[in-house]
């Protein structure tokens, strides 16, 4: 049995927006140029040219951590790697492990912190574990001499977000014991941006001045990895520079571009969230709505049920911020977001129950995006697609 409320994820939007990519990425770019400030109107339709640091176009490392962002990690993996990623990655041994019993066989690279994991689903799952921190370098090591195998591995550089990875600026304290770890090859070194989505801070052009002062700097170290990769989704649209050998998108493989950015790329929204109104009632004036009675109507009102609420995913603070459409017209959502229930005022509009609500996607010529939504409430479209509870079902097509 299917409940009412349902996500739907469109597997072939999912793959149309990897190849989307993978053709931006051959015919796109900006020559080297780093476009901070660019009418975003023209990001994606620039010239065809080489990537300024290698020659050669970058591949693609799917990103499907946190379940793939809410859309089902088995399913859109498998779909990734029909499509011809390169490699998965995601957050933790477990969730590599979900993606290998799913059937996927491409190389999953794992981005967490190892040094407190057990790591025996490593070797039993064939995963790309990061060194992110001297602590992980040690139980790694451990964990392969151990096994009696040499293993493959990707080094990641703190550039200045302050997370994982080896402090760029103290490399000659940390890396020489990685570099001595026999059992420990490292094919690639990687960085993460921390602010990629804000044209405005300068950061960004530190961290990849820092990082490749890094790559130009590991042979001292005897580290030769020669893979580099470094640009999330924001960082793809932002520099061709910071493509290096892959690049990881995440965001724009679901259908959403990182705000506030803007790219002419043709994508299309992977998942819509559809439930069904299962009560509709008036409201008098002087009356509200659900638990506090937050705002009162000061004239009679039509109200309907949705059976969605906070278990569900959905935000408080959607409540008199946010739309769902039904009969293809935008309906506040109004009183407070509970449980398990929301409301929506329907005033004027002829519904009944078991009528199709749409909480993401299109009905009609209306539609309602996660980026309309997540700037509604003022947080980010990920937080709302990783939200989606467990127990919405997801229907693939």
């Amino acid at each position: 049995m299917i409940r009412p409320t349902v996500a739907r994820v469109d597997l072939s939007a999912i793959r149309e927006n990897f190849h989307a990519i993978a053709q931006f990425l051959r015919t796109s770019g900006r020559s080297g140029s780093d476009p901070t400030r660019p009418n975003s109107a023209e990001w994606g339709q620039t010239p065809p040219s080489e990537n300024s640091t290698s020659g050669v176009r970058p591949q693609v490392i799917a990103v499907v951590k946190a379940n793939a962002y809410g859309h089902g990690a088995p399913q859109v993996g498998l779909a990734l790697e029909q499509a011809g990623a390169a490699m998965l990655a995601c957050a933790d041994i477990e969730e590599g492990i979900v993606l290998r019993q799913a059937g996927v066989r491409a190389p999953i690279l794992i981005f967490g912190a190892l040094s407190v994991s057990d790591l025996e689903g490593i070797f039993q799952h064939d995963l790309t574990p990061t060194i992110s921190t001297p602590g992980a370098a040690r139980a790694l090591q451990a964990a392969a001499a151990r096994h009696n195998v040499t293993l493959r591995c990707h080094l990641k550089i703190d550039t200045g977000m302050n997370r994982l990875g080896f402090r760029h600026d103290n490399l000659e304290y940390t890396l020489p014991d990685v570099a001595a770890s026999r059992n420990l090859s490292i094919d690639a070194v990687y960085t993460h941006f921390a602010t990629a989505d804000d044209p405005e801070n300068e950061l960004f052009a530190e961290q990849r001045t820092r990082f490749e002062t890094v790559v130009q700097e590991l042979p001292k170290f005897g580290i030769t990895a020669t893979v580099r990769h470094a640009a999330n989704s924001a960082a793809m649209l932002r520099d061709e520079r910071v493509w290096f050998d892959y690049v990881r998108p995440g965001l724009l493989l679901y259908g959403v571009v990182p705000p506030p950015l803007a790219a002419t790329l043709s994508l299309r929204p992977a998942m819509s969230l559809h439930s069904r109104i299962v009560a509709v009632k008036g409201v008098r004036p002087g009356e509200g709505s659900g638990y506090g009675i937050k705002t009162t109507f000061s004239e009679p009102r039509t109200i309907a049920v949705i059976p969605a609420g906070y278990a569900d995913g959905l935000d408080l603070r959607l409540a008199g911020r946010a739309f769902m459409l039904v009969r293809g017209r935008r309906a506040p959502i109004v009183g407070s977001v509970c449980m398990d229930m929301t409301m929506i005022d329907v005033t004027g509009t002829p519904v009944a129950p078991g009528d199709e609500v749409v909480i993401v996607g299109e009905q009609g010529d209306e539609s309602i995006g996660v980026r309309e939504m997540a700037a509604a409430i003022g947080t980010i479209p990920y937080e709302l697609l990783c939200r989606v509870g467990s127990r919405i079902q997801r229907v693939y097509h």
